[in-house]
């Protein structure tokens, strides 16, 4: 594994670790897709640390377990600002 990807893995799983954050808002601050985020946690990181691997899939499942409150929250911010905005009749 290339020096660069080794310090990506480990600083992602550390961001993930100490700000229990989602797999989307880690991609968000360390400028990649969501795809390499989880891709770098769930295959890279148990070959570099094993201890911190244990504790991203702890936060990752705490996630996933708390997914379906957070879409349910998405969807009414979202259908409450559409009726909150003014619309421009003319």
């Amino acid at each position: 594994m290339q020096d660069h990807i080794r310090e990506r893995v480990l600083n992602i799983a550390a961001y993930l670790v100490q700000h229990n954050c989602t797999v989307r808002q880690a991609a968000n601050v360390f400028a990649v897709s969501k795809s390499t985020v989880h891709k770098d946690v769930t295959e890279r990181l148990p070959r570099l640390n094993k201890q911190l691997a244990g504790e991203v899939r702890r936060v990752l499942d705490q996630n996933k377990a708390e997914r379906h409150l957070r879409g349910g929250e998405a969807t009414r911010k979202k259908y409450k600002e559409k009726r909150i905005s003014p619309v421009l009749a003319e």
